[in-house]
């Protein structure tokens, strides 16, 4: 479900002088977008000839792509830990869109996401040439879903999701749904397979609204997307990578969950 909060989200009012900021900015993503997405297909074509499993390049290319993005936003990175070699599978906390720049730039990774983002207006499109798998959050779809992800991380992917199941103001963390943990604790995989979790934690430039950079509820990405390219610069965000989780040292879904979730709340915190 969508999470709503109490207190009305921040404005997106752009103010007139900062139009030439923000249309520079839109310019230089465009840009960089259509570079790395050039460079991203031919990438993914010569995967697809030589059967390379993970997608070494086109992930690597993504990443190049975010950083450059992050730089262009003036959004600082303060990375707490080491992204985990041996973890197939990665949980975080969601506050934002921008948390897909953010954690796409700091590790390889495919992400798990809802299914109606598959059909947003050049974001779907973007998410599936990159990998993403969709899923419906529906308990009846549980199944298919864990099948889908066990094939993924059997191929040689590494899967991030977001347990809390939608995103918030980004000054909390919500309780981890369970259902995806299934998928984690596959017979073929509990004995091998670790899951890293991660804590994201933005902080706005100083003088705006501490929420200013979560994304959740019924909040117009269009208008967020905006606001965020008006900001002098995006502010920091703070990435705590926590020691990776043997699956095989939990009894089940639930409870690989609760150290998940207890080792993201752990690290929740602004930058310094």
């Amino acid at each position: 479900m969508t999470w709503l909060s109490d207190i009305p989200p921040p404005s997106t009012r752009i103010a007139s002088q900062t139009w030439p900021r923000v249309v520079t900015r839109l310019l230089l993503l465009l840009l960089t977008l259509c570079i790395g997405l050039l460079l991203h297909l031919v990438m993914r074509l010569v995967e697809r000839v030589s059967r390379a499993s993970g997608r070494p390049l086109t992930s690597a290319m993504t990443q190049a792509v975010c950083r450059v993005a992050l730089l262009i936003l003036r959004l600082s990175r303060q990375v707490e830990g080491t992204p985990a070699r041996t973890a197939a599978a990665v949980v975080a906390n969601h506050s934002s869109w921008l948390d897909i720049l953010v954690l796409n730039s700091t590790m390889r990774v495919a992400f798990v996401s809802k299914a109606d983002v598959a059909s947003w207006p050049g974001i779907g499109f973007l998410s599936r040439i990159t990998g993403t798998v969709f899923i419906r959050r529906d308990r009846r779809e549980a199944a298919q879903h864990a099948r889908v992800l066990q094939a993924r991380l059997l191929d040689g992917d590494r899967l991030l999701f977001f347990p809390e199941g939608t995103s918030s103001d980004g000054l909390r963390v919500l309780p981890f749904k369970t259902t995806l943990f299934a998928a984690l604790v596959a017979p073929d995989l509990r004995a091998t397979l670790s899951v890293q979790p991660v804590s994201v934690t933005y902080t706005p430039p100083e003088g705006f609204d501490p929420r200013a950079l979560g994304w959740w509820g019924d909040m117009d990405f269009g208008g967020h997307f905006l606001a965020v390219l008006a900001m002098p610069r995006a502010g920091k965000v703070r990435l705590v990578f926590h020691p990776a989780i043997p699956v095989v040292e939990l009894p089940d879904r639930k409870a690989l969950a609760m150290a998940c979730e207890s080792a993201v709340r752990a690290g929740f915190g602004p930058p310094v």
